[in-house]
């Protein structure tokens, strides 16, 4: 007789949730020797017909993802079936637990479910359609496998690591969705960590402090409850397939072997293929970006060290220009949408024609082209280091590397002539800022010695026509001995695009708090954010009154000898720019010497501020050494 303490063999012992075998109406006849094993009846699967013949080991089938490319994947199912054969080592063991039978299947269901959509959800917003999720994931198949494979201790301990696995590519799927709908690209391991920093920074400039620090604590609580949710979805789906080991092996097979069906043949659903390996691209996107971004560094210092004009004489730097006030301007998120998308270019367009023809009332002819930026979103600085270095800065890493070295930028070669003094005027600098040196400033004007005294607009500290006043009062209106380089960034048009600043009197602008009213009375962040369509209006018009400030301010104060650059830094986010929208942004040549505007006939831009659709488009790269050699510039390259 078994003490209390020791479990009834396993062999003979009923299923926990079994019927009790009715009792013989007689004598059932001669019975085997004890210890002999079980005659194979109709419910064992272990003996019943030949195992299936393994596939050849250079068998392919095309289509196939790498998840399931496995020649040991025969050898696995086949371990299965025999497991199969050999109850539980613990029989009395019940996953679910006794009792409550609707509610242990509701969240096994819920279980599966989340799961499943863990492992088919989308990186990309214009992906995230309910097709998606009718496809069957061939890695849930290779989980299920596993799982069955193991015993009990080893199985909940990859059950635990499995579903932390693909709590972590949830997380990064999350990521990788709303740097999609900002970035424009996925989220980046090795280099993006510190955009999260600035993320809850443009939050709080916009939104308040409250409610930046609500939303890092819903993220964090995302980013830790979503491993844990998988880690424990896993576990029970896991204990759930072992207490019922042939009916789940029978359900592997069966799926494994439609799944490799539908991959064969290429069968759909919803459009959609039936068969995917969702969850393996992405692990393997993230494992490519991440090695493409470390070799990236080494490339691109290499890359910083060449330069056309790296080896060029102060003296042979721009000679057409001298004498001339030359200033480069950059309007937040000026981008080809503004031009040509249906909602905001008639209002944008009716500005730039305005412009051209109040500026050419004063005298000031313009020519306008497209640039690519390597920008989208957001990441203004990635599109100014881009256009003043000729480098093509697309993340943190490479900025980091050009702004710590010696690279010559565009603004830098007028300082070092010495014939120019160089300024920079930037509101959006509200922090220490050593990149001064790299765009080669003698003087930096940020945020707080501008001499503001009105609101801020949202992320923006000041507007644009008070921007613009400044630099006219501390720089460009003094008499000076040199002719004056300037880099300005105008931020009015930076989203969240509300409250938007007016239009005033020129010489009502002051200290700014004329503006005090005006920004009371404008609309909310919030109420604009949530609205797409309100979104692109009130960014259209945001556009508009930044193209308003810089052409009135050429009207106004600018001279004979005045040459204005201006051009967008990157597009608007896809929200409100579009899905697909490119990457590009006009830039436009302002003055009234002739000359300036003849040295770059060849250029085939478009006359006026507005540049045509079909007006050339070059890399932002581009733009520094085809400037310096339209205006005089004598190339003598640095090699790396």
């Amino acid at each position: 007789m078994p003490s209390p303490r020791q479990a009834p063999d396993a062999r003979t012992a009923p299923a926990p949730d079994a019927e009790p075998a009715p009792t013989p109406a007689s004598d059932p006849g001669p019975q085997p020797p004890a210890g002999t094993p079980p005659a194979p009846g109709p419910d064992r699967t272990d003996d019943a017909g030949p195992s299936p013949a393994p596939a050849p080991r250079n068998a392919r089938p095309a289509g196939l993802p790498a998840l399931l490319r496995l020649s040991a994947l025969p050898r696995l199912l086949r371990l299965l079936r025999r497991r199969a054969s050999f109850p539980a080592p613990f029989p009395s063991l019940r996953p679910a637990g006794a009792g409550r039978p609707v509610l242990r299947r509701s969240l096994t269901l819920l279980a599966a479910a989340f799961v499943l959509a863990a492992l088919l959800l989308p990186n990309t917003f214009g992906a995230l359609k309910a097709n998606r999720f009718t496809q069957i994931p061939g890695e849930a198949i290779v989980g299920a496998a596993i799982l069955l494979s193991l015993p009990r201790r080893a199985r909940r301990a990859t059950a635990v690591l499995l579903g932390t696995l693909l709590g972590v590519l949830t997380v990064l799927n999350v990521l990788d969705l709303g740097f999609g709908e900002y970035l424009g690209r996925g989220f980046n391991l090795v280099l993006d960590w510190a955009l999260l920093e600035d993320a809850r920074g443009f939050v709080a400039d916009s939104m308040g402090g409250t409610v930046a620090v609500l939303a890092v604590a819903c993220a964090v609580a995302l980013a830790l409850l979503l491993p844990l949710l998988t880690v424990l979805a896993v576990r029970r789906l896991g204990e759930v397939l072992a207490a019922d080991r042939d009916r789940s092996t029978r359900g592997v097979l069966i799926a494994g072997t439609v799944w490799i069906t539908c991959s064969v043949l290429g069968l759909q659903l919803f459009g959609m293929p039936l068969a995917t390996g969702r969850a393996a691209h992405a692990v393997q996107a993230q494992k490519d970006r991440v090695r493409d971004t470390i070799r990236d560094e080494a490339a691109f210092a290499r890359e910083a060290r060449t330069d056309a004009f790296g080896g060029t004489p102060p003296d042979q730097l721009v000679p057409d220009l001298r004498g001339k006030d030359v200033i480069f301007a950059f309007v937040e998120s000026y981008g080809r949408s503004a031009i040509e998308d249906p909602i905001m270019a008639p209002g944008v367009n009716r500005t730039l024609e305005t412009g051209t023809e109040a500026l050419a009332a004063a005298g000031y002819r313009a020519r306008s082209g497209w640039l690519t930026s390597p920008a989208y979103g957001a990441g203004s600085w990635l599109g100014h280091s881009t256009f003043i270095s000729g480098l093509w800065v697309d993340n943190q890493q490479r900025y980091t590397t050009v702004t710590s070295g010696e690279h010559r930028t565009l603004t830098k070669m007028f300082g070092e002539t010495g014939a120019w003094d160089t300024v920079g005027v930037m509101p959006g600098v509200q922090k220490a800022w050593p990149e001064a040196r790299f765009h080669g400033l003698d003087t930096v004007y940020n945020a707080f010695r501008l001499g503001y005294r009105g609101p801020k607009f949202a992320w923006s500290t000041m507007p644009d026509q008070y921007t613009l006043e400044a630099f006219q009062r501390l720089e460009h209106g003094r008499k000076r001995d040199k002719p004056l380089m300037a880099e300005i960034i105008l931020t009015s048009s930076h989203q969240p695009w509300a409250p938007i600043p007016r239009m005033v009197g020129w010489d009502e602008v002051g200290d700014g708090s004329v503006f005090r009213a005006i920004q009371r009375e404008g609309e909310k962040p919030a109420d604009i954010i949530a609205d797409e369509t309100r979104s692109r209006e009130e960014y259209g018009k945001t556009i508009e009154y930044s193209l308003t400030c810089l052409t009135q301010w050429l009207e106004r104060y600018g001279t004979d000898d005045t040459v204005l650059v201006f051009l967008g830094d990157h597009q608007p986010i896809s929200r409100v720019s579009g899905t697909n929208a490119g990457r590009d942004v006009p830039v436009t040549i302002a003055a009234r010497d002739p000359k300036v505007l003849d040295a770059v006939a060849d250029w085939g831009w478009t006359d006026g501020l507005r540049p045509e659709h079909d007006a050339p488009v070059w890399k932002m790269s581009a733009f520094r050494d085809r400037f310096l050699t339209a205006y005089g510039s004598t190339p003598h390259p640095t090699r790396g």
